[in-house]
């Protein structure tokens, strides 16, 4: 875990460490979610860049009757 301070401009500077792991650009886009007395920070990925993350998924699953 790390911790950062918030500017005088509300800035955070997210740590180096972080940056490298997820692989994070200058001007790259980040999704700022709030929920309850939590902040987090998700990358935006365009949809082009995600085609084909889910191969290989386990797709045998049991399904309801009334589903469909």
């Amino acid at each position: 875990m790390h911790t950062v301070k918030i500017s005088p401009k509300y800035q955070v500077v997210i740590p180096k460490d972080v940056r490298n792991t997820m692989n994070l650009k200058p001007g790259q886009q980040i999704q700022i979610l709030q929920y309850q007395d939590r902040i987090e920070m998700i990358p935006f990925k365009n949809i082009a860049d995600m085609k084909g993350f889910l191969k290989g998924i386990n797709t045998d699953f049991y399904r309801e009757d009334d589903r469909l």
